[in-house]
């Protein structure tokens, strides 16, 4: 097993020679700053946005953006096959320059755990101050903010995000929407849902932050990809914290996600741990509320529907026929791309677990048929195989809904396999009925599907 050190540099200069303290790690320097004085990987035009809103985020806000976004780049760029002795897990140090070390430091093991719990990997984290030609990364904005805006939405481009705005903005909230992307398909799916919902909601203009933040294989020199990506949701985190620091008042950050999914339950006994995302489960969510409250972040990560399946959300959104003309052009899917290898353009799989879920809540409660193109179709007329991926996660969601109907209790056991609940018993009984009911609602999509061994 290889250990990897990622070091963030800003600019180079003799103030940043870093010692390593794993000396027989693969080291890898990533420069932030660009010649022009931005940051780069896109990190500047996240704050040049925020700027020609009239807003100013805080330097602490944009250390976790820059912490973020080098948990990223050893999360995407070291291949868990190549350098993980058990196939998964993976031993990566990040050196980071921040603006305050001595606030930052007392936390690096809680940001390890964080990562361990969300990655599945052994992470340790490095502080040291910013070069002085660095020391601010903040313009100061010197205009007023162009509106008045309420809360922070994340919007990914998906149907549960796509809800969540609807409904803020049916209620009369000014929300903050803020989107990372990297691939085309959810680039393409965040801008027309934009324009669209612009359309629909006239008047004040809907704010968005757009921020394509990744790396490629030439921007590390690791020669490796992973696309597991299990930390993404750290950095959607902070940069929905980057955003909500610069409305300078304690701020709802709203992270739309069906309580199914949310969770995250295991279909099978071999899915335990971090081979199943928990990109919002609770536990997560209550570390990372907990780490920006510590480094004096004024933002409150909530998921306001992790008590409804999304079959539920669809069925309550607050503008059923906008969703009914709109849903079809949301993106689910874990990986659209892969439909080409059926001679097909990008579109939903049709099979993945985002894309099953996705199947049953619009069958559920869209009141119209599906309009998403699918890759596979999921039928009682076409058998699928099992033993292959159009066909396993069909059985796996299969064997668990005829296990839960057999016996219901069983939800209150397994909906802690993922990991902690917390200490609220209501709590607790929510987030297995709510278990509950989503596996019986993708099982009544699949009733009758046949899956075999090829």
């Amino acid at each position: 097993m290889k250990r990897f050190s990622f070091v963030a540099m800003l600019g180079g200069s003799v103030e940043e020679i870093v010692e390593i303290v794993q000396k027989d790690s693969v080291v890898h320097e990533v420069n932030f700053a660009g010649q022009d004085g931005t940051l780069g990987f896109g990190i500047g035009h996240a704050l040049a946005q925020l700027g020609t809103l009239g807003l100013t985020p805080s330097e602490k806000a944009v250390d976790l953006t820059l912490i973020a976004a080098l948990v990223n780049a050893g999360d995407t760029r070291v291949s868990r096959a190549a350098n993980a002795q058990d196939g998964w897990t993976r031993e990566i140090d990040l050196y980071i320059p921040v603006s305050a070390p001595d606030l930052w430091r007392p936390h690096g093991e809680r940001l390890t755990a964080l990562l361990r719990f969300l990655t599945g990997d052994r992470w340790r984290f490095f502080f040291r101050p910013r070069p002085k030609t660095h020391a601010s990364l903040v313009k100061a904005v010197n205009t007023l903010p162009l509106d008045t805006l309420d809360e922070v939405c994340l919007f990914s481009g998906g149907l549960d995000s796509l809800i969540g705005v609807i409904d803020l903005l049916k209620g009369g909230k000014r929300p903050l929407l803020v989107s990372h992307y990297w691939d085309s398909e959810t680039a393409k799916a965040q801008a027309y849902l934009l324009s669209r919902l612009e359309t629909r909601f006239p008047g004040p203009e809907i704010r968005n932050l757009r921020v394509r933040l990744g790396f490629d294989s030439n921007d590390l020199g690791t020669g490796e990809t992973e696309n597991t990506q299990r930390g993404r949701s750290f950095l959607f985190f902070a940069l929905a914290a980057l955003a909500g620091s610069a409305l300078g008042r304690p701020t709802k950050i709203n992270v739309p996600e069906n309580g199914l999914i949310a969770l995250n339950v295991p279909l099978d006994p071999l899915r335990f741990g971090a081979l199943s995302t928990r990109t919002a489960h609770p536990h997560f969510i209550a570390g990372m509320n907990a780490l920006l409250k510590d480094i004096q972040i004024e933002g409150t990560l909530v998921n306001p529907y992790r008590h409804a399946t999304k079959g539920e959300m669809v069925e309550n959104c607050a503008d059923l026929p906008f969703l009914q003309k709109e849903a079809g052009n949301s993106m689910s899917c874990s990986s659209p791309a892969k439909a080409r290898f059926r001679g097909l353009s990008p579109r939903h799989c049709g099979y993945c677990v985002p894309c099953l879920i996705r199947r049953a809540s619009l069958d559920a409660g869209l009141g119209i048929p599906d309009p998403t193109q699918y890759a596979v179709a999921v039928s009682k007329s076409q058998p699928l195989f099992s033993d292959r991926k159009e066909g396993e996660h069909v059985r796996s969601f299969q064997l668990m809904a005829k296990r839960i109907v057999a016996t219901p209790a069983l939800s209150s056991i397994l909906v802690h396999k993922p990991g902690p609940l917390g200490d609220s018993a209501s709590e607790i009984t929510a987030y297995a009925d709510v278990f509950r009911r989503g596996v019986i609602e993708v099982g009544k999509l699949l009733d009758g599907v046949v899956t075999k061994p090829h």
